[in-house]
Parts: C-alpha cells; structure tokens; sequence
C-alpha cells in the first residue's frame, strides 16, 4: 500500500530528497513548490519503502493503510493531486525503481581551501536554523547563534499550536544543532539593548538577521484601543507560554470571542478556544490554560472576513481539522446572499470546496451559542469595536453588532525595524537583494524580514539556501567586510554576549 502525507506537513521537502522513485511532488525547483499547503505522494508510483516516513522531521507521513480516522481522508487528497497529472517517463516504462534523473546541477562552487567563516545568527526559529543547517552540513563555518529569549526555537516553539504537537517535532530536528561543536549559543541577548549590528559585525564575518515578522498588523477601527482588544499573538504566546506573556492575558470568562481574519492562526486561536480541556492533555500547552478554559465561558468564536468564503485564506488542513472535530459545530452564517452563491459555485480551491461541509444557517446574534460551535461570517467587515471601557461588541459594516467580551485581531504581521539596518516601513521588511542587505555589506537577511510574512516552516529552507548562497559567493569573491580582531574588544563583546 502506497503511503500519504497528512495534515501536519511542514513542506520541508526532505521527504523529497530520499524518495527512490521521485513520487513526492511539488519538489524543490517545481513551480508549485512553496505555494501548495502541502506536499502529495503518488500513489501510482510510491514502492511503500518508507524513507519519505523516516525522514519526515513532523510525522505527517504515513501508510495509508494506517491512517487513523481523523487522517483517513489525506489518502484520497495525496490521490486527488495527481488526478490531472501524468506518471513519469521512468515509471511509465516499467521500472519503477529510479527517479527520471535529470543532468546534475551545482549551485554553488567552493574553493577546497576556503577558510572557515565565523557567522552570527540573529534568531532561533526555522529560518535562522535552516540557515544555520546550511552552513554547518556543507561549509566549516563557525556559528553563533543569538536569541533574545532564554529559549530556543522561534515559532516552532512559540508560534505553534499545542494541539500539534507532531509540527513542533521539527524543533526536535533543529535543536541538535544547538548541541554541534562548532554551535556557540547566545540566548537572553538582545540587539540594540545588549548588542549592536557593528559589534556583531565586527566579531563575525558575516552577520544573518533571523528575526521574523514579530509586529501584529493594528486594526485602525474605532474602539480598537479598548480592553479586551488583543492581537492574535497575545493569545497564541498565552496557549504556548510564551515568557513576555502573562497567565492572564486572555480572559476566558466571556461567551463569545470575535477574531478577525480567516488565515491559519485565526483558526488555531478559534480551535483552541473552543477546545475541551481534556483534548489539551498531553500536549505542550501552557499549564495555566486548560484550567482556564475549564472555569472559563466560551462557547463560541466567530471568525469575520471582509471578502466572500472563496478568499478563505487558512489552507486546506487547516480547515479540514477544524472540521472533522466532535462536539464543535463548524457554521457558515448567510446572512448575506453572495455567500450561498459563493458556496454553491465552482471551488475556487481546495479550502474554499471544504467549506461546503459547514452546516449554514443566517445567526441570531442576541441569543447565545447552545454549544461550542465556531462561526464563518463572511463579507462582514469590522466597522468599530464598541463598549466604553472594554469590548462589548463588533458593529460590521452592513450595521449588525456581534456581542462580544473579547475581539482578537488576527490581520497579519509585519517586521520590525532593526537597530543599524536600513527598513522598508512600506512592506515591512529589510530591504535586500537575495539576502544581501542594500547597503551593508556582511549584512544578510532570511525569513520573513527578508521576504515579508509568507510561507510555511518549510519555505524557509528554500530561503536560507538562497540566502547562504549569496553569503558564500560573496566570501568566494572577497566582498566580506574584514572584520575587527581586537582581543580586548572581542573579550568585552563576549562578556555582553550572555549565555
């Protein structure tokens, strides 16, 4: 039986590189890679060898005949993804035991005896462990990696929901790294507070800014300033324990929560909100949250989105767990007639097909939720936030006010300025070219301060090699600013570097 990759997939396509048989798609270098939710294994073609499964830094992949009920269905999406698509020339001809080799490529050229580099890392989620992965698998480099927390991972560990627990695996995968003997780690360092981007780039050859996008986009709403008002991280920094946020920053003693947006966080804060305690056991929620939860009121979160339910933006998976759970009703509310001809239209896409599955009915919203249930309001723009003091409720545009005691904005993120680097205020992020920061020379960027805030884990890996190639062509080509070798300053850099 052939295997299926399933909802967790982190897309970082290591599954790809050990496949025998070239029957994971879409792989590094293909047009669909980095935009698909997911990579899809061919069931026509897959010898059920399992590398793909050993590989897997998340476990999403497994045989198919053993897909538990909840992930039963990914065997006929991975087949669904390949309805369209031809079998390869190499299997087509009988033998499906080789990939369909292409001429080899190689993308980067070093010389044999290039001297090791020493690099700073600036950030511990995926894409400043990519990249460091990168330099340290295929380069001699020396690597120092810099957190402005006591804990490692990024979003791995701070952005992950606790009920998915086989995608924060991956962290598993980055932290042995922590532990190379070319690895200094230098965790509660911030830059501009205790180091600045001269200093590191004196100490180093080269410096890569790892920092993500960690500003919530603002709601420029009247209202949007009350208490009970929150941006989405709030919320997933309290499910995840995060350290700069308190137990208490998520009241739970509210019937009714609105989120605004539709994307994948807005989906895991409605998932967790409305999730039993019990379900939470085992996982790597912050302990305050499951008693939070149960002496809490919430019984029903409403997702609003200024477009129809063919602009969903949470990907597939998402939608299809939130779905398939028990004792949580999924409503679409039709209250307004575009979103039944939206539904009952052509699929503009998988996840916008999916929604047909919600029970639709037009909401009554002065009569509280009978039991959990999570509900779609689709072209339903927030207008302002009322109350006085604290929230009370949404007005949308069309006039009708939602009841609320929490709204949690979950509108997207943008980067943040870094001290000694120049920033585009207009996308959010470093301005750079391939990595390499206008400007300033050493300087590099990955993620999404280089790209802005796209892309799944995985998409980083394809990013950080970018970013590292531009990183050692400029070694190559003697481009690197010569950095400082003063003992005495290394000595007292050190010692404000703190461990």
């Amino acid at each position: 039986m052939p295997f299926a990759i399933t909802q967790t997939c982190c897309t970082d396509a290591s599954c790809v590189s050990v496949c025998p048989v070239n029957c994971i798609h879409p792989a590094p270098g293909e047009p669909d890679f980095g935009t698909t939710d997911m990579l899809y294994v061919d069931p026509r073609t897959c010898i059920d060898c399992g590398a793909c499964a050993d590989a897997c830094p998340v476990d999403a992949v497994f045989p198919v005949e053993r897909l538990s009920a909840s992930l039963a269905g990914y065997a006929q999406v991975n087949a669904d993804f390949y309805a369209d698509r031809p079998i390869s020339a190499a299997t087509a001809g009988g033998s499906p035991t080789f990939h369909e080799w292409q001429p080899p490529t190689f993308t980067r050229t070093l010389p044999a005896n290039m001297a090791p580099l020493d690099v700073a890392v600036v950030g511990t989620g995926p894409a400043g462990m990519y990249t460091a992965q990168d330099l340290l698998l295929h380069t001699s480099s020396r690597i120092t990696l810099v957190d402005r927390l006591d804990t490692p991972g990024g979003l791995v560990r701070f952005g992950v929901a606790p009920d998915h627990p086989s995608t924060k695996r991956i962290g598993e995968s980055f932290a042995r790294f922590h532990r190379h003997p070319r690895v200094r780690m230098r965790l509660g360092t911030e830059v501009g507070r205790d180091v600045t981007a001269d200093e590191l780039a004196r100490r180093h050859d080269a410096v890569v800014w790892a920092v993500g996008a960690p500003e919530p986009r603002d709601l420029d709403l009247p209202g949007a300033g009350l208490l009970g008002s929150i941006a989405a991280d709030t919320v997933v920094g309290w499910y995840n324990g995060h350290p700069e946020v308190p137990a208490d920053a998520v009241d739970t003693a509210v019937p009714r929560v609105v989120v605004v947006g539709t994307g994948n966080v807005a989906i895991d804060v409605a998932r967790v909100l409305t999730a039993h305690p019990d379900d939470l056991a085992g996982t790597p929620v912050a302990p305050h949250v499951p008693p939070a939860l149960r002496a809490g009121s919430i019984r029903e979160v409403v997702l609003l989105a200024r477009r129809g339910p063919e602009a969903v933006a949470a990907t597939a998976p998402e939608l299809r767990e939130l779905l398939g759970r028990s004792g949580v009703d999924v409503v679409v509310d039709e209250h307004d007639p575009r979103i039944a001809e939206s539904l009952d239209g052509p699929a503009a896409g998988e996840a916008h097909g999916l929604l047909r599955c919600a029970v639709r009915e037009k909401i009554d919203w002065s009569v509280p939720a009978d039991r959990p249930r999570v509900v779609f309001r689709f072209h339903s723009a927030p207008e302002r936030l009322e109350g006085s003091v604290r929230v009370q409720g949404v007005q949308t545009a069309d006039g009708t006010l939602i009841p609320a005691g929490l709204v949690v904005r979950a509108v997207g993120h943008r980067g943040r300025p870094v001290p000694g680097l120049p920033f585009d205020d207009g996308r959010g992020i470093v301005p750079n070219d391939a990595g390499r920061v206008e400007g300033r020379p050493g300087h590099y960027v990955v993620g999404w301060i280089k790209r802005g805030p796209s892309g799944g884990i995985g998409t980083n890996r394809t990013c950080a090699a970018e970013t590292v190639g531009a990183l050692l062509d400029d070694a190559v080509a003697g481009r690197l600013p010569e950095r400082s070798r003063s003992g005495t300053g290394l000595r007292a850099l050190a010692g404000r570097l703190r461990r």
